[in-house]
């Protein structure tokens, strides 16, 4: 089974990953995250430090997805393991769609093409929503910001992420970002038991 957790920059993702590994540590999940847990995921990273060309970026983002599932989501999967991806391809719909607006003609529908037929769908997304001013304050804290990191960008890629959710109903799970640290690590981890357990309901002989 694969989960997700998206959400604007600023909305406490990595923080709740950190909080579901002790909460679910007795599934034995498989913990990763886009861009990062391969090699390509660190010349992402670049990339982005660098600022260079949107389209460059966009490729290198799906490059990256390529390596993660190869090495590291479909084995996991293929072993019947809970996998736990600190973002994923929504990310990338959500915000590319935002970085090359006026670069190439429709690029949400660009970007999704390039992952037809090979990408894996999740089976769950818990998408953390906050309001975009709450989310600058948080940022304010952090050193080295990334391109993305601005209102304008950030108001139109939570947009995006809501849209989303209201596309996909029962995959998406809207999560207040602005409770308590425990109270949405609580909500977000009895979730994620609960779809494990109706999953396995599902499928036992």
């Amino acid at each position: 089974m694969l989960i997700t957790i998206e959400g604007i920059d600023g909305t406490g993702k990595s923080t709740l990953i950190e909080s579901l590994k002790g909460e679910l540590a007795d599934l034995s999940p498989v913990f990763t995250r886009e861009p990062g847990a391969t090699w390509v995921g660190e010349s992402v990273r670049r990339a982005i430090a660098e600022q260079i060309d949107p389209v460059t970026e966009a490729t290198l983002f799906v490059a990256d997805h390529a390596a993660h599932l190869a090495t590291v989501i479909r084995p996991a999967l293929a072993e019947r393991r809970l996998v736990i991806s600190d973002r994923y391809t929504d990310s990338r719909f959500a915000y590319q769609a935002v970085t090359l607006d006026g670069i190439v003609p429709q690029p949400e529908e660009w970007l999704r093409a390039m992952h037809n037929s090979w990408s894996i769908v999740p089976d769950k997304t818990f998408l953390l929503v906050i309001a975009v001013d709450a989310a600058l304050a948080r940022l304010a804290e952090k050193s080295g910001r990334e391109h993305f990191e601005r209102r304008d960008v950030l108001e139109k890629v939570q947009g995006n992420y809501l849209r989303f959710a209201q596309e996909e109903p029962t995959r998406f799970v809207c999560v207040d970002a602005q409770k308590e640290r425990k109270e949405i690590t609580r909500f977000v981890a009895d979730a994620i038991r609960f779809t494990v357990q109706s999953s396995r309901s599902r499928h036992r002989p």
